[in-house]
């Protein structure tokens, strides 16, 4: 690519996102990966829900939607069906897209529609008020949690995994140009692929849990992220509290609009009797 700010609407910045907030550096781990694809704006649709993460698309200068919450993926698929040749990616958060949106989000992977999902995992509702969210570490503290996290949270990748999806990473922001190159080969994916993005929020999620500190939040995403096959190798208690990285589904199967066009083409074959 040239440059970010080919890619940015320079009048909407600065950006809105608070001090310590890792969702520009997704923002720019995104426009690295979409610029080494040779794709001119025009290409490519970005839609987004409600929250943080979904102001990514107020920022980039291509076709965009930002619709309602939890329903991202489901513009994102009228989008991709009635122009099948636009590059379509999605930017949701954990609460976005796996709470009021989870049913789209594993329906939409079971389907392998061919979207591609980045979903910033910061722990929590950031925007809408610090609530818990269902990727809310047990023990942890949120406004809707005052005294900790009591539910068991959702292991987001496993759970696109477990849908259908033919592509699953994930990758914290403290290793960005990891986390770009996971991006590009889950754009490069024919079929439904996600990136989980582990960023962090001082604001909403560490000031509740003594981790207010920006670069000490960043600092504990590095500690405590690892590898899959190194976290194979680890206890279970060790592995459990452990932020597992890299590529966990790489695989290819029919996709969706294409089967779709297919469908198309064989009912409009004359009814032979």
């Amino acid at each position: 690519m040239s440059g970010y700010d080919d890619w940015l609407r320079l009048d909407k910045l600065p950006h809105i996102w608070c001090p310590g907030c890792g969702d520009g550096i997704v923002l720019k781990a995104i426009l690295r990966a979409v610029g080494r694809m040779g794709w001119t704006p025009g290409q490519v649709c970005m839609v987004s829900g409600i929250g943080c993460s979904s102001r990514t698309p107020g920022y980039v200068d291509v076709n965009t939607l930002h619709t309602t919450h939890g329903r991202a993926l489901t513009f994102a698929t009228g989008v991709k069906m009635a122009r099948p040749d636009l590059q379509v990616i999605v930017v949701t958060g954990d609460g976005d897209a796996t709470a009021i949106g989870g049913n789209h989000f594993i329906h939409a992977a079971r389907r392998n529609i061919d979207l591609t999902v980045i979903l910033y995992n910061n722990w929590i509702y950031g925007m809408t008020g610090g609530q818990a969210s269902p990727a809310t570490p047990a023990g942890r503290r949120a406004s809707t949690a005052p005294f900790g996290m009591i539910e068991p949270s959702f292991d987001i990748a496993a759970l696109a995994a477990a849908a259908g999806a033919t592509f699953v990473a994930r990758e914290t922001v403290a290793k960005p140009f990891v986390l770009d190159k996971l991006i590009e080969r889950a754009l490069r994916k024919k079929g439904f692929s996600l990136v989980e993005a582990m960023t962090p929020c001082p604001t909403a999620f560490g000031r509740r849990n003594h981790q207010a500190d920006a670069v000490e939040m960043v600092e504990y995403l590095r500690i405590h992220s690892t590898s899959k096959e190194r976290a194979a190798t680890l206890p279970e208690e060790e592995r459990r509290e452990a932020i597992t990285t890299g590529v966990f589904v790489d695989i290819d199967r029919p996709e969706f609009c294409g089967e779709y066009a297919k469908l198309v083409e064989r009912l409009r074959e004359p009814v032979t009797a």
